[in-house]
């Protein structure tokens, strides 16, 4: 298997909405988001899978290694080796890829964040900066653009947290802050032992609905950045908004069953989302 292949095989065998919004760039660009969004899974992976907080840290030193060695020109894994050939065509620099790197290595480090402003910064590491690589290889005329993709990523991350508490808990981890849970007097352990009723409360429920609502507002705030000259390229990341911010809807029109169960929408769904986002261009 080349190395196109791998990073082909790691994007589609995802499962991720973010395959879907891929499939309408031409050639180039989809070569460079499918081995840019391939070297995020693999990272990610190595917290996701982890049953050895050790050898995880060690594996994200191997690949922190392995990035400074493919921008000297001497790239060892597939993943590298495909998007290499990308990364001075768009723009991509070494510091992004250690960025992620770094918010990856936040999730061995804390399973707690005391307030918003904290979870913040580790959102700008693992959303924030891969949505300012993905508006460069999608292609932009305007600095603010950037700044509509940082924040856009914000917003996808959100939406993520909101859906994974359940499975972020069976990890031991909380990434809804401290002080909300305190301020809508939802215990930590309600969360994490999820036994039946599974923690479910109105104060739970009035919790996640905050939640939400500062993630919609995310996402007005992201997309009242984008500049008109910049909408046609953009239009991937206007698929994962439309694509994410409906999943959003749906988990709080479940009335935040996110404790037991984990809401997807189906892939022929993510795809007719991505589809009229393209006919659209919003």
């Amino acid at each position: 298997m080349n190395a196109q292949q791998y990073v082909q095989d790691k994007a589609a065998g995802s499962g991720s909405s973010f395959y879907y919004a891929f499939l309408f760039l031409p050639p180039p660009r989809r070569a460079a988001i499918t081995a840019f969004y391939a070297f995020c899974r693999e990272v990610d992976d190595v917290v996701d899978e982890m049953r050895d907080p050790g050898v995880a840290a060690t594996k994200l030193a191997w690949w922190r290694q392995e990035v400074e060695r493919a921008f000297a020109g001497r790239p060892s894994h597939p993943v590298m080796q495909a998007l290499m050939p990308c990364a001075a065509e768009f723009g991509i620099v070494a510091a992004q890829l250690q960025e992620v790197i770094a918010g990856c290595q936040m999730d061995l480090d804390q399973t707690r964040y005391l307030d918003y402003p904290g979870l913040q910064r580790y959102c700008d590491r693992v959303a924030g900066m891969v949505g300012e690589v993905a508006a460069r290889i999608f292609g932009h005329t305007e600095a603010r653009t950037l700044e509509y993709a940082h924040r856009l990523g914000l917003a996808l991350q959100l939406t993520n947290i909101i859906r994974d508490v359940g499975d972020d808990a069976r990890r031991g981890r909380i990434y809804l802050p401290v002080s909300e849970l305190q301020r809508f007097d939802v215990k930590a352990h309600e969360l994490l032992e999820r036994k039946a009723p599974w923690g479910y409360s109105e104060r739970f429920d009035a919790l996640m609905r905050f939640q939400a609502t500062r993630a919609h507002a995310t996402y007005d705030e992201a997309l009242a950045l984008l500049p008109e000259a910049d909408r046609a390229a953009q239009k991937p990341g206007l698929m994962m908004a439309n694509i994410y911010r409906c999943l959003l809807r749906e988990i709080e029109a479940g009335g935040f069953q996110v404790l037991h169960q984990r809401t997807s929408l189906t892939p022929l769904r993510k795809l007719w989302i991505a589809l009229r986002t393209h006919w659209r261009g919003q």
